[in-house]
């Protein structure tokens, strides 16, 4: 018996998301740096796209994949990435239109949407996710599935490549940081940027998950992206009561798109 087989693309602001769905089950994730518009071509001569993805970010025990054409549902931040993935066949671009989350505003990012919308139908509404990859980003919505609003910094790589790329004296550090915090009042630079990245970073997710708590005490918080493990580990060693109760999910944009479009 045939199966019926999606693979889903998310775009990010430094890597590819790959999912496979199978009869509506999230079957396996992977994850790739961007790839170039020479390999994007080299891609679309392919008949169905479970011979190089396989190969490429997925485990190689896979059941079999039937041989028609496989959908590629694609959904992306990056525009520049975007474009060079349009000429790919049997293609569906995702966008806000399709998200059924009401009241968001035209420029809001796929990527929050779909993330808080997946939350949302996997967890329950009301929901805030906080997306911890190149951007941290906060997005709520409310019991009548509404987008309430949120707010966007730069995560934590981007805050130590700024000091490290925009100052003349201070190192740039690697974001692969140990999961014990570090000491706040620090004997050196490298430590002290750790330290004053990583404590003001905490307090500030400290203080908008304590204020969309006021707003909606029983809700859910969801933490995604490629921090999400260690900030949430650090949220326990140093606001236990609101680190504990943070659920880590890495697949909630893929949930969303699943909830949408995978039938």
């Amino acid at each position: 018996m045939n199966n019926h087989s999606s693979i889903v693309l998310i775009i990010g602001n430094s890597r590819l998301h790959w999912a496979l769905f199978i009869d509506k089950t999230l079957y396996s994730t992977g994850d790739t740096f961007h790839l170039s518009a020479s390999i994007i071509q080299q891609l679309a001569q392919y008949p169905t796209l479970d011979n190089w993805l396989t190969a490429i970010c997925l485990p190689n025990n896979l059941p079999i994949i039937p041989d028609y054409p496989i959908p590629l549902i694609l959904a992306s931040v990056v525009p520049s990435q975007t474009a060079l993935w349009q000429s790919y066949p049997h293609l569906r671009l995702i966008t806000l239109e399709d998200v059924p989350l009401e009241r968001m505003y035209p420029t809001l990012g796929i990527d929050r949407a779909l993330a808080v919308w997946g939350a949302g139908k996997l967890l329950g509404f009301p929901t805030l996710v906080i997306d911890a990859g190149t951007a941290l980003t906060f997005t709520g919505a409310d019991n009548h599935q509404c987008f309430v609003g949120g707010a966007i910094l730069p995560g934590l790589g981007l805050q130590f490549a700024s000091l490290g790329q925009k100052t003349g004296q201070l190192p740039l550090l690697e974001a692969d940081l140990m999961t014990t915090l570090p000491s706040r009042f620090a004997m050196n630079t490298s430590d002290a940027i750790q330290s004053g990245v990583i404590y003001t970073l905490l307090s500030g997710i400290k203080d908008f998950i304590e204020a969309w708590w006021r707003l909606f005490p029983e809700s859910q918080i969801v933490m995604t992206g490629g921090d999400s493990n260690l900030l949430k580990t650090y949220l326990q060693q140093q606001f236990p009561d609101i680190g504990n109760r943070i659920i880590v999910d890495n697949k909630l944009i893929f949930q969303g798109i699943g909830n949408i479009l995978i039938t």
